[in-house]
């Protein structure tokens, strides 16, 4: 019996899909005819061609009552659906429908046209506002029908209007689109109809051509404020971050405390990096409309980029409080726990996230880093793989299988390509010649720029430049250099670190940057400070070179390693004469090691010149945040990677000034003892 009551139930939706297909085919039909009529109305030739965008996040807003608003005085009066006062013509009975259906008094409206038709069953603006009615209800195709009655008669720009608002509905937009544009063509300096426009080609991710579309609307009404709002939403999904704060700021002090205005403002400030005034909208937004997650989410994301994270972790809390599977806010719960170094309750919350079945790769990618951080590379190493992943892998697909170490390679050709960093392919590189020991030919693919640095390197048979991997010769397995430590079974007490492990740029080159350098008349230091601006962790990581000069009074040579420094660190670079910078001049690795063999000591921050330096075995001085990247572990002043570093750690207080005072003491103490080498 249940069997033939599920399959009942499934006829009757097969119908009721079959039904509205129907009614919206016949509509389109009858939408040609009324209009067919008419061959002196041209279609407007405004049509760009469409674009492949991701959008998100605008909001619909119909039509149909934009057009009366205009062009109809509000009507005073006051009734009930059941004290609907007599009046002469229906025209009066639709006015007042209107105005009822305006302050959402929708039975009212409906009594008032229903009395319209009675009158005259033929009354276009009384069909239109059935409509309207059965549309607020969600009958869509009840109200197809009586709009489809009203623009058979008379096609008016509303009617049209509503026709598109009933299709966009129902997911058709394109014909939603068509239906549109005829409206316009009809109305041409109706800016409600260009709205409407542009937020069909909003729904159609026609992103350029919906900014079009809000912004003649803007030109016909410049003062709408929520057409200010969608457009300042889709500039910013267009990545024009500054003129999108332009308009949402107009659209607020137009229409101040608007909710969603003012949750937009907020999330584009944090997109331009203005986390202080980020934090305060996204409270304001709060105070607007406090039961929304995302308002909620986004406002901890602020407060955490401004160190404050206690704070953002209850807002991640609150925000699963209202949305109790907000996966965002569980992922940006457990980065904060991760922030905050309670790495128990990381591990406890991705148990949570299992159980109710919101875990995803980001959540997977956390925790494999908060297990190597902590030292449990069994499980970190496996996790790790949770990169391959990740909407940022780069690694190509092969068709060949890939090797993790579980089979023997003794004979077999394989494949080892840069899948990360410049730093994370020098790092892991210290593998390959483990292959070649286990009696493996080895391809390597490597970054254009680390090629002439990786010739020298021992076991590879082959080197290939990342540029190149569309040309490869034959390999039998592929492995991605960041997935050797996996395949080999990598513990703390098992790293590989005999140095060093690069090759020494050759002589000659030494020889040249040494001849630069003048004599050696005093410690010789070499500086960087930042590294790559759109790495997730740039803001812990790198420091303003200002910042640094904190040290530069130590008698010391220093010399520039930083490459394309960022506009306000070359501006103090300029201002300095106390730092050499022949960084023009490195034009590779190659170069930027023979240099580095120059030098006394690199001081750098946790970059791919951390790495070199602790490659080649060089004195080096690594300045850490207080959550590090994995590699660096917790809580200890060297690397087991690379046993010629020295850690420098941020505390609690999370910044710099203490940990470059701790370096300057102790600089100071290096420079005193050095001496000269003899001419």
């Amino acid at each position: 019996m249940k069997r033939r009551i599920d399959r009942r139930h499934a006829d009757d939706d097969r119908a009721k899909r079959h039904e509205s297909e129907n009614v919206f085919d016949h509509a389109s039909v009858s939408l040609r005819e009324a209009c067919e009529g008419d061959r002196n109305r041209r279609l407007p030739s405004f049509l760009p061609s469409p674009e492949s965008c991701i959008f998100a996040g605008l909001n619909v807003e119909t039509h149909e009552l934009a057009g009366h608003r205009k062009r109809r005085a509000a009507s005073k009066s006051s009734m009930t659906a059941h004290n609907v006062p007599a009046m002469e013509t229906p025209a009066a009975y639709c006015e007042a429908g209107l105005q009822h259906l305006r302050a959402g008094r929708h039975l009212d409206a409906r009594a008032c046209c229903e009395q319209a038709l009675t009158i005259d069953a033929e009354h276009t603006d009384a069909q239109h506002l059935m409509g309207l009615l059965f549309l607020h209800d969600k009958h869509y195709n009840d109200a197809l029908e009586w709009i489809v009655r009203a623009i058979r008669r008379a096609p008016k720009p509303e009617y049209l209007a509503s026709f598109g608002t009933a299709l966009q509905q129902h997911g058709r937009f394109e014909e939603a689109l068509n239906v549109l544009d005829k409206a316009i063509q009809l109305r041409p300096d109706d800016a409600g109809l260009w709205r409407q426009r542009g937020d069909i080609l909003s729904q159609l991710s026609r992103l350029d051509q919906a900014l079009a579309s809000f912004e003649h609307a803007l030109k016909l009404d410049p003062q709408h404020h929520d057409t200010l709002r969608k457009s300042g939403i889709l500039l910013h999904n267009l990545g024009r971050n500054e003129e999108a704060i332009a308009h949402l700021d107009l659209s607020d002090r137009l229409f101040p405390n608007h909710a969603p205005t003012v949750h937009a403002r907020a999330w584009i400030l944090y997109s331009l990096k203005r986390f202080e005034e980020s934090a305060t909208e996204g409270k304001r937004a709060h105070q607007l409309a406090p039961d929304k997650a995302d308002t909620c989410n986004n406002l901890g994301l602020s407060l955490r980029r401004l160190g404050r994270d206690e704070e953002a972790l209850a807002w991640f809390e609150k925000a699963i409080a209202i949305e109790p599977r907000l996966l965002a806010a569980f992922n940006n719960k457990l980065t904060t726990l991760f922030q905050l170094h309670r790495f128990d309750e990381v591990f406890a919350l991705t148990d949570h996230m299992k159980a109710l079945g919101l875990n995803d790769t980001v959540t997977d990618w956390n925790v494999a880093l908060a297990h190597l951080l902590t030292g449990d590379f069994e499980a970190g190493w496996r996790g790790h793989q949770t990169r391959l992943k990740l909407p940022s892998a780069k690694y190509a697909r092969f068709v060949q299988p890939m090797w993790l170490g579980g089979e023997d390679i003794e004979g077999k050709t394989i494949l080892v390509a840069a899948d990360e960093g410049l730093g994370d392919t020098i790092h892991f590189v210290r593998y390959v010649p483990m292959l070649a020991a286990r009696g493996a030919r080895v391809i390597l693919a490597v970054q254009d720029p680390l090629r002439r640095l990786m010739s020298g390197l021992s076991g590879v048979s082959h080197h290939v430049p990342m540029s190149a991997a569309g040309a490869l010769p034959h390999f039998d397995l592929h492995c991605p250099i960041s997935s050797l430590p996996l395949a080999f079974g990598t513990r703390l007490d098992t790293i590989p670190a005999d140095m060093p492990y690069l090759a020494s740029p050759p002589d000659d080159r030494i020889q040249a940057w040494d001849n630069r350098l003048g004599p050696r008349t005093r410690l010789r230091v070499g500086l960087a400070w930042s590294g790559d601006p759109t790495h997730v962790n740039d803001h812990a990581r790198s420091i303003p070179l200002r910042t640094l000069s904190r040290i530069l009074d130590v008698d010391a040579t220093f010399v520039s390693l930083q490459k394309g420094p960022r506009p306000s660190d070359a501006a103090v670079l300029r201002e300095r004469n106390d730092i050499v910078d022949l960084t023009a001049e490195l034009t590779d690795f190659t170069e930027t090691a023979a240099l580095m063999s120059c030098l006394d000591l690199v001081i750098t921050v946790d970059t791919s010149i951390a790495h070199l330096a602790g490659a080649l075995g060089r004195p080096t001085w690594l300045l850490l945040p207080w959550t590090p990247d994995y590699r660096w572990l917790l809580d200890r002043t060297d690397s087991p990677w690379y046993p010629s570093m020295r850690l420098f750690r941020q505390t609690e207080t999370r910044e710099y000034e203490s940990v470059l005072d701790r370096i300057r003491d102790e600089l100071r103490t290096r420079a005193s003892s050095f001496e000269p080498s003899p001419h």
